[in-house]
């Protein structure tokens, strides 16, 4: 069964339906779902959702679907991984990961939000979906798409990454590369909505796309015991996921499934395109858009669609925000692939650098339970990290070249065989 009610304006309350739109009538404001807490109560139990797929869609009562999911069906229920070796590095206590960088089918929390819209999309009678994407997106709505039957199409700033365009284009959607910032593209691809009957899901479809967000609040709270951190920390780019993942903890708090700890959401941008920190720093009551310049390029959204409730939502929480500059994000990237072995993007590195600045300004008390989103695959992205990385020594294939490199490896593994002393070239694989 549903307990969708219809959309409603997040501002003036006003009701409009259940189609595809995503602005009010009367006030022009965001709309959002709207679901039947009260018949919920008593029916959605931790033993129903425990019990449930494992998949995102085990959180369907609360999901704004009315049938069956049509897409994202292996999305979800990513690893939480208690990091105990960042921990003691940072010297944080209690120190979570929620992992989307090992999100299926495309390794980021877009499979989330996408797996949501496409199922809705297929129930309103779309054949074409599209989106506007700075990389996860696209890569995600391309391949769901694909396996849900449906022709994609998606527009992305013209300086992408490669290893997101190829990621997209290999599922057979059609790409359009825009000049600009994706500040640029969103502008674009909200024009072609209102032309081309397709459903943009991060447009048209947005009130149902960004619902799937709340499924990583939710994972968080089941992943540890049907409890929440005490922080969490999450990248903020168009806005969407904090606050739906705020809203998740509240939605769990009302139907009764975890204690209200009062917990604390806290925003993490990069310096270059950071207008949700800036405002939750100064008290702003004004998002103020930015050019972007920053190597998080899928955060890098300078004027975002939900900055607003972003802000209000760490407000709301008693959260804060904080930024990091490139060279932070990218010592942040290759502190968690040492000590966690997870390769993340920018974005992953930018909560990860925003989380020690947090906690070195006393923001997050280090004794207190911590929880980092990492949104995002590394792999996509291998462009940032040339030039940081060691040079990789090319020997012939004989022990005596092994053993001259030895020492440049580690001593302790020099001293560790025999090999220094080899005085004979044996080649390897031919003795």
């Amino acid at each position: 069964m549903s307990f969708v009610v219809g959309l409603e304006c997040k501002e003036c309350r006003t009701p409009h339906g259940d189609g595809a739109r995503m602005t009010c009538e009367q006030c022009l404001g965001p709309l959002e779902v709207r679901y039947d807490y009260e018949a919920m109560r008593g029916v959605v139990t931790r033993e129903k959702l425990a019990a449930g797929p494992r998949s995102l869609w085990r959180y369907r009562d609360l999901l704004p679907i009315l049938g069956e999911p049509a897409a994202g069906l292996r999305s979800g229920l990513t690893p939480l991984v208690r990091a105990e070796r960042l921990g003691r590095a940072l010297g944080i206590r209690e120190l979570y990961l929620k992992d989307d960088s090992a999100n299926l089918p495309t390794f980021s929390y877009k499979d989330r939000v996408v797996a949501v819209a496409l199922t809705r999309a297929k129930e309103l009678g779309f054949t074409t979906v599209a989106c506007a994407s700075t990389g996860n997106l696209a890569h995600s709505v391309a391949a769901q798409a694909a396996a849900a039957g449906l022709r994609a199409v998606v527009l992305i700033p013209h300086d992408l990454e490669q290893g997101k365009v190829v990621g997209t284009l290999v599922f057979g959607a059609s790409m359009v590369k825009v000049r600009g910032s994706y500040d640029d593209v969103n502008r674009l691809a909200t024009q072609v909505a209102d032309l081309s009957g397709w459903a943009i899901v991060n447009v048209n479809l947005r009130p149902y796309y960004t619902e799937g967000a709340k499924t990583h609040g939710f994972e968080i709270a089941e992943q540890l015991g049907w409890r929440l951190p005490r922080h969490t920390v999450v990248p903020v780019a168009g806005g969407t996921i904090l606050p739906k993942v705020w809203k998740a903890y509240r939605e769990l708090i009302e139907l009764g499934l975890v204690e209200d700890d009062s917990p604390r959401l806290h925003a993490a941008q990069a310096e270059g395109c950071d207008p949700v920190v800036r405002a939750i720093t100064s008290g702003s009551r004004e998002v103020l858009p930015q050019k972007p310049a920053t190597i998080a390029k899928s955060i890098a959204i300078g004027n975002p669609a939900d900055g607003h409730y972003a802000v209000r939502a760490v407000r709301d929480s008693g959260g804060w925000g904080a930024s990091a500059r490139a060279a932070e994000i990218l010592e942040a990237v290759e502190l968690l692939a040492r000590t966690e072995g997870i390769f993340t993007e920018p974005a992953g590195g930018t909560t990860l650098a925003a989380t020690i600045r947090l906690v070195e300004a006393g923001r997050i008390p280090r004794d207190e339970s911590l929880c980092v989103c990492i949104t995002g695959n590394g792999l996509k992205t291998i462009e940032v990290q040339a030039g940081r990385l060691p040079e990789v020594p090319v020997i012939d294939a004989n022990l005596e070249a092994m053993a001259d490199v030895l020492g440049a490896i580690g001593p302790e593994l020099e001293r560790s065989g025999p090999l220094q002393q080899a005085s004979v070239a044996t080649p390897i694989g031919r003795q």
